[in-house]
């Protein structure tokens, strides 16, 4: 017979302003995109955890109490399922069992946080099965925890906060000192096209650690523990430090627009947070650039890197009646510029992690179409 499966999922997110200022306890603007990971959970009763991924290599089994290293398992991709394990054991979860069956529709490598996904939503059916309940700002606390672990990348919690407190056409500005959020509007004169350069990135292995640690040194040289404390006129000669500040005002200013419908003011923010990301915290790469002027040169509104840099995706703001001709442009123009693929994106935004309407399986795999990053 067919068993009943419990299903969940998590958004990606789309970074519409705010580059590098999460970890520096500032303000960022994001947004839940309508690409999800998917997890359908099964209790299994001799205390291991056991996640399936048809297209990729290998079963992950972990023990349910956390007693392996996430860092340590194998296949790779299964560190961020013993990483949630082990955030949730912290956390207070009694280690029952489980089996996993996981599917994604987020793009890897792109900066739309896949990882920050499928850690949510392996933490909320994990959290099912065992009958534990998590406040949702310690859901999410407890999904960027996992990332800790399982990868050692020291990333913020604007991707976990978005994931798990997304709102279905609204952006959400995020407060990473007090986490608190505030749904803000979408005109409906606007979409949101993101468009993959063609070159991939991951967090872990690239300088963004570096860069993260390097941007903490100019607090600690002023005295402060974080850069949301810091006026402009004290980091103008560090260029670390001037793009996290300036980026935390032009995010304010970008609320503000939002707030005010005025959709046009949004456009220069998002050149001025994509030039300084570029020059002074020195996290974007030549084809970043070009897909910016060229998403522009087709009619967007704006356009920024999104993510951390390093390769991944642009996002950018365009009229709604053109958003298809210009992505279709632009990346015609990439292309042909680069030789490069890129693929675009016209997201919405979608409503945060949950529960979504139980199916019968039996039991065969669900065949993701990738691994988180």
């Amino acid at each position: 017979m067919p068993d009943r499966a419990r299903r969940f999922r998590a958004p990606g997110r789309v970074s519409l302003i705010g580059g590098q200022v999460d970890y520096h306890e500032g303000w960022v603007v994001s947004m839940a995109i309508d690409r999800d990971v998917c997890v359908s959970v099964r209790p299994r009763a001799d205390g291991r955890v056991v996640a399936r991924s048809g297209d990729l290599d290998g079963v992950v089994d972990v023990a349910a109490d956390a007693s392996d290293d996430p860092r340590a398992i194998l296949p790779s991709w299964g560190r961020a399922v013993g990483g949630v394990v082990r955030a949730l054991a912290e956390a207070g979860r009694a280690p029952a069992g489980a089996d996993l069956e996981i599917t994604s529709t987020v793009p890897i490598g792109g900066g739309l946080s896949s990882s920050a996904a499928f850690e949510v939503g392996v933490a909320l059916a994990l959290n099912d099965v065992a009958g534990f309940v998590l406040p949702p700002r310690d859901l999410a606390l407890a999904a960027q925890r996992a990332e800790h672990v399982a990868t050692g990348v020291p990333c913020g919690t604007q991707d976990q906060l978005t994931s798990v407190f997304g709102q279905a056409d609204h952006a959400l500005l995020i407060d990473c000192r007090t986490l608190e959020i505030e749904a803000l509007p979408l005109p409906d004169t606007i979409r949101v096209v993101v468009v993959h350069s063609g070159v991939p990135r991951t967090l872990e292995g690239s300088p963004y650690a570096q860069r993260r640690a390097d941007s903490e040194a100019v607090a600690q040289r002023l005295g402060l523990r974080v850069l949301r404390d810091a006026a402009l006129h004290q980091v103008r000669d560090e260029p670390l430090g001037r793009h996290v500040v300036s980026e935390m005002i032009r995010v304010r200013a970008f609320a503000d627009a939002l707030r005010d419908g005025d959709i046009y003011a949004l456009g220069p923010l998002m050149l001025a947070s994509h030039e300084s990301s570029r020059n002074d915290m020195q996290v974007s790469t030549p084809e970043l650039d070009a897909l910016v002027e060229l998403l522009m040169d087709a009619g967007a509104i704006g356009a920024r890197l999104t993510g951390a840099g390093f390769g991944g995706c642009v996002v950018a703001l365009v009229p709604s009646d053109r958003a298809v001709a210009i992505a279709t442009d632009a990346t015609a123009a990439y292309r042909a510029r680069t030789g490069l693929e890129p693929t675009p994106w016209i997201v919405a935004a979608a409503s945060g992690a949950g529960s979504v309407a139980p199916t019968t399986t039996t039991g065969a795999p669900i065949r993701p179409s990738s691994p988180p990053s």
